[in-house]
């Protein structure tokens, strides 16, 4: 299978900062919780960090936008793939600057194996949110079915940069990663 992983690395390893797109929630809200996520003590819990940042990625201006987006989650998670296509293709043709409606249909395409479309999805997820952690650990899992092992370790490394808090992602780096040899001195 011949898949634009070497695209999808570097748009993740030299990621810019993330433009200000119209429609989409401003970056400023967002950038106080990505600032907690890097802190030794954060605040407050981070997985509560984590989810005011998946709150904020799925939360559009056009409240009937959203409400599609909520339809897709709820599809997917009910494994009804075809109607969840049908509603991501509308969200990502009417709001193609919307990072999360591009990450859902990646997520969507990976759970149905269809990791070219996924990796298509995910490099636009990430050129309009490179801080999405979650798009990032879909592309290392990709990278992972397809045998790119040291891909999926770049990847991985990548998104806990952007939150050490992954302890998921620390737990699959400590399989892929071999442990240094024992010093005999």
């Amino acid at each position: 299978m011949n898949l634009p992983v070497s695209d999808v690395l570097k748009l993740i390893l030299t990621a810019p900062a993330p433009p200000v797109v119209a429609g989409a929630l401003p970056s400023d809200r967002l950038a106080p919780l990505f600032s907690a996520l890097q802190s030794a003590k954060p605040p407050r819990p981070p997985e509560e960090i984590e989810d005011d940042i998946w709150a904020l990625w799925t939360a559009h201006d056009d409240p009937a936008l959203e409400a599609r987006m909520q339809r897709a989650i709820s599809a997917i998670a009910r494994r009804r793939f075809s109607e969840a296509e049908t509603l991501l293709d509308a969200l990502v043709r009417e709001a193609p600057d919307w990072a999360e409606a591009w990450n859902k249909r990646a997520t969507l395409y990976y759970l149905t194996r269809r990791d070219a479309e996924s990796l298509e999805d995910i490099r636009r997820t990430l050129a309009l949110e490179p801080r999405h952690f979650g798009a990032i650990c879909g592309f290392a899992q990709i990278c992972l079915r397809c045998g790119e092992k040291a891909a999926a370790a770049s990847a991985f490394n990548a998104a806990l940069q952007i939150n050490p808090h992954l302890d998921s992602v620390r737990a699959i780096l400590a399989e892929l990663e071999p442990a240094p040899p024992p010093r005999l001195n």
